[in-house]
């Protein structure tokens, strides 16, 4: 970008853009310095989200390459905008909490409500995520139902959450972490019993 624009979108970022930017997201809520510049947040979420309606309804930018749905059921803090970064998926509709400052990295899953492992047509009792403050979710991790990660809590790439992770920790994947559990009973529903359309 030209040093000559860039120097006149920073003088009417905070009197001009960033009036805009409430407007259009009102619960973007971010500090007015240190921050990502306004007239930027225009810039990347502006067309697709308010022109296009990619997510158009969510009061925060979300990328146009995410998807958030329920997003009425996400209680979030300042410095906290899901879905800002590409590829995540949130399903918040067994209810999401998200505390201060918490990123969440490029294709990253959130999934607030589960399958019935027994029949994939229902869904399971566990349901909700809790995220604390000054969290960093890196990039294609898996946060499930019934998730609860502390404040001050660094998880690393490629991560699957299941369960409570206390503050002031960081995460890590590493290799053979995979645990195999027989399931107690045979799957209930067969699906070539139905009639079909």
């Amino acid at each position: 970008m030209n040093k000559l624009i860039r120097k006149f979108l920073e003088a009417i970022d905070d009197p001009i853009i960033r009036p805009i930017v409430k407007w259009l997201w009102p619960r973007h809520r971010v500090p007015r310095k240190g921050y990502q510049w306004s007239y930027k947040i225009l810039r990347n979420y502006f067309f697709f989200q308010k022109i296009l309606r990619v997510n158009g309804a969510v009061p925060w930018p979300v990328d146009f390459r995410s998807r958030v749905s329920d997003w009425k059921k996400i209680e979030k803090g300042i410095c906290c905008n899901p879905g800002d970064s590409m590829g995540v998926y949130i399903n918040a509709h067994g209810g999401l909490k998200l505390g201060n400052n918490v990123n969440i990295g490029p294709n990253t899953i959130i999934t607030t409500t589960n399958h019935y492992k027994y029949d994939d047509r229902k869904l399971s009792d566990i349901k909700g995520v809790e995220i604390g403050d000054n969290v960093w979710i890196g990039s294609n991790c898996s946060i499930v139902a019934g998730s609860k990660i502390g404040s001050n809590v660094t998880i690393g790439a490629c991560c699957y959450i299941s369960s409570e992770i206390p503050s002031n920790s960081t995460v890590m994947a590493i290799e053979s972490n995979l645990k195999i559990i027989p399931k107690t009973k045979a799957y209930e529903w067969d699906c070539t019993k139905e009639e079909l359309n």
